[in-house]
């Protein structure tokens, strides 16, 4: 059934919400960067498979290795793929000099390096949850080169 407002409605909520994320990053950098790495889903399929997601590049060359049972199950493929570039961006950030969060107006968190250039984690965490390409260790490795 197509009912005209609740589609207004949620695209007001949605972008409510990402507006929200981009405020509260202005105003608590540090908070949103603990949100953003919680990546709570992740985590849990990662432990189901005997992982320990411990924020380290060799935890992404791990997960690289894990087979993808997540592309079985559509409704789970894109927060799957949402937390590991999340997780993505988190081990870049706590590893990598110069490297920080930075969350676009309308919500959309990206890594930017110390030379200014930003890597949508996120859009490579769903590459790689949908596909395996590009494999997560290996956009860590571009990220680390700066």
């Amino acid at each position: 059934m197509h009912i005209p407002f609740l589609d207004r409605w949620r695209k007001r909520q949605v972008a409510d919400r990402d507006e929200s994320l981009a405020q509260a990053f202005a105003e608590e950098p540090e908070a949103v960067a603990e949100l953003l790495s919680e990546c709570e889903l992740l985590r849990s399929q990662a432990a189901g498979a005997g992982l320990e997601l411990d924020d380290s590049p060799a935890s992404l060359e791990a997960l690289d290795q894990l087979p993808p049972r997540w592309r079985d199950d559509p409704e789970l493929l894109p927060w799957i793929g949402n937390d590991a570039g999340l997780y993505l961006g988190t081990v870049v950030v706590r590893t990598v000099p110069g490297a920080a969060w930075h969350v676009w107006p309308g919500g959309h968190p990206v890594v930017r390096l110390a030379s200014g250039r930003e890597i949508h984690v996120v859009e490579a965490g769903l590459d790689w949850a949908m596909t395996g390409a590009p494999e997560l260790s290996h956009v860590y490795a571009e990220a680390s080169e700066g």
